[in-house]
C-alpha cells in the first residue's frame, strides 16, 4: 500500500489562512465546502486566531445566479463559468454582481484549469461532477497545490497520471469522499504492512432488496430519492445503480496503491459506518458519524487539525439512538455496475466505463432509457472495447504505460483520454436498448 501523495504533518501543513479555489461551487460539495468556511468565521479555528480560510476563486457551470450570490459574499479575485456568452456567460454573470466588485472572470474548459493553478491559491476543492473536473484536478496537482478531491472521476480516468504528477511536484491529495475520508482517518499512523484489506460501505440506495423486474419500472424521480444522503442528480443515480461504489473501488486502488482484490464492499443501510480497514491481525477499524458531507470536507480543509464540531455544524452521532447496525453483501445480479467497474479496472477500460455511465445516466434522467438499461449500455461499451482489442491481437487491453508526470506527458495523456472519452460518448449516445 502506498498513498497517492505525501500526507503533510504538523511541520509541513499549509499556513493560515488557507487560500481556497472551489471548483464546482454551486454543486452539493461546493455549497457544503462554503458552509464549512462560513462556520469557521463563527467558531475560532485554528487556535492561533484570525480567519482560517480565504476564498480566492470560485468556478461553476451554468448556475450563475447562485455563483453571483457566492461571489458577492466571499469577493474572490477570480471566477469561472462554462460559457463565454449567452444567458449563462460572462456578461450575464457581471450583471448579477455588486457594482463595486470587479473580479477577473474566465470562461470555457481551460478556465477551470487556470483557476486551479492560480498563484494566489494553495488549496483546491475539486467538486465538479464527472469527467468535466479532470483538467482542473490535474492542473492543481501540476501546480503543486493541496487538492481536496471530491471528483472521483479524475482518479477513475487518470489515477496513474495524478500519482505521477504528485510525485514530481509534491502536490498533496486529500480525499473528500465520505468513504475515502473514513479510510484515510483509519489509516493514519498505521504501517502499510499492517493493512490487509479496505472495506467500503454502501447504503444500497433507494432500491436495496429489489429485483430486476422491479428495477425495470423505476422512474427518474424514484431513483433521485436517496434514503440517507442529499447529493447531486448524477451521483444519486450512481448510488442507486451501485456504480458510485464501483467508481469508489477504482478510486481506492489509485489513492492507496492497492489491487482491486484488496478492496471489498459491504452494504450498510444506516450509512453511519463510512468505511473500515481490516488489519493483518484480523481486527477492523471503522469510522462512524452522521451522514453529512461537511465532515470529510472539513477534515480536508483543516488537515492536520481536527475541526471542532460546532464549526462543521453536524449533529453528534448517538449510538444508543441509532440502534442496530447491519451489513450485507451487495446483490450484483440486480446491481451489476459494481462488477462492471471491477472488470473495467482489470482491463484498463475505466475511461470507457465512466463515459458510458455518464451518457447512460443522462439518458435515463431524460426518459430515454430504463433504469436497467444503464448497466446494459455500460456492458455493451465494455464488450465493444474488448472486442476491438481482440481484433487487434489483444492490444491495448490492460493498463496503459505508467506516465512520467512531465508537462509534455500531461498534455499528451489528457489529449488521449479526452479523445477516448469523446469517442466513447458518441458510441454510447447511439446505443438502443433491445
Amino acid at each position: 500500500m502506498r498513498y497517492i501523495s505525501a500526507v503533510p504533518d504538523w511541520d509541513h501543513a499549509l499556513p493560515w489562512p488557507r487560500r481556497l479555489a472551489v471548483m464546482g461551487s454551486t454543486g452539493s460539495i461546493g455549497r457544503n465546502a462554503l458552509r464549512v468556511v462560513e462556520g469557521s468565521t463563527d467558531v475560532p479555528f485554528p487556535p492561533c486566531g484570525g480567519p482560517a480560510f480565504r476564498i480566492e476563486a470560485l468556478a461553476a457551470g451554468r448556475n450563475i445566479a447562485l455563483l453571483a450570490e457566492q461571489a458577492a459574499r466571499w469577493r474572490p479575485s477570480h471566477l469561472a463559468v462554462q460559457d463565454e456568452t449567452g444567458d449563462h456567460g460572462v456578461d450575464a454573470l457581471k450583471k448579477l454582481l455588486p457594482r463595486d466588485y470587479h473580479p477577473t472572470i474566465l470562461a470555457g474548459p481551460e478556465a477551470y484549469a487556470a483557476l486551479a493553478a492560480l498563484d494566489g491559491v494553495d488549496m483546491v476543492v475539486a467538486a465538479q461532477a464527472g469527467a468535466a473536473g479532470l483538467r482542473a484536478a490535474v492542473a492543481a496537482a501540476a501546480a503543486g497545490k493541496t487538492l481536496c478531491l471530491a471528483n472521483k472521476e479524475s482518479l477513475v480516468l487518470a489515477g496513474d497520471l495524478l500519482r505521477a504528477v504528485c510525485a514530481r511536484t509534491g502536490a498533496v491529495i486529500l480525499p473528500v469522499d465520505s468513504e475515502h475520508g473514513a479510510l484515510f482517518q483509519c489509516l493514519i499512523g498505521r504501517r502499510s504492512e499492517d493493512v490487509a484489506r479496505l472495506v467500503l460501505t454502501a447504503s444500497g440506495g433507494p432500491f436495496r432488496g429489489r429485483d430486476r423486474a422491479f428495477l425495470a419500472t423505476v422512474r427518474p424521480e424514484d431513483a433521485l430519492r436517496h434514503p440517507n444522503w442529499s447529493m447531486g442528480a448524477k451521483i444519486t443515480i450512481d448510488s442507486a445503480t451501485l456504480m458510485n461504489k464501483g467508481l469508489e473501488v477504482i478510486e481506492a486502488c489509485h489513492l492507496y496503491g492497492v489491487s482491486v482484490d484488496e478492496v471489498d464492499v459491504l452494504v450498510h443501510p444506516q450509512s453511519l459506518v463510512h468505511s473500515l480497514v481490516e488489519l493483518k491481525d484480523g481486527s477492523l477499524m471503522a469510522q462512524l458519524a452522521e451522514p453529512d458531507m461537511r465532515l470529510p470536507i472539513a477534515l480536508c480543509l483543516g488537515w492536520p487539525l481536527t475541526p471542532p464540531r460546532d464549526m462543521v455544524g453536524i449533529h453528534l452521532l448517538d449510538l444508543a439512538k441509532a440502534g442496530t447496525l447491519s451489513f450485507e453483501r451487495p446483490d450484483t445480479n440486480a446491481f451489476p455496475c459494481l462488477d462492471l467497474a471491477r472488470r473495467a479496472l482489470a482491463a484498463g477500460r475505466t475511461v470507457e466505463l465512466n463515459a458510458a455511465n455518464e451518457v447512460a445516466v443522462e439518458r435515463f434522467l431524460r426518459g430515454d432509457l430504463a433504469f436497467t438499461d444503464i448497466p446494459e449500455l455500460v456492458r455493451h461499451i465494455l464488450d465493444d472495447a474488448e472486442g476491438a482489442d481482440a481484433a487487434d491481437g489483444g492490444a491495448p487491453s490492460g493498463p496503459a504505460p505508467t506516465p512520467s508526470g512531465s508537462t509534455d506527458d500531461i498534455a499528451a495523456t489528457l489529449a488521449r483520454l479526452e479523445a477516448l472519452d469523446a469517442a466513447t460518448r458518441n458510441r454510447a449516445a447511439r446505443w438502443h436498448a433491445l
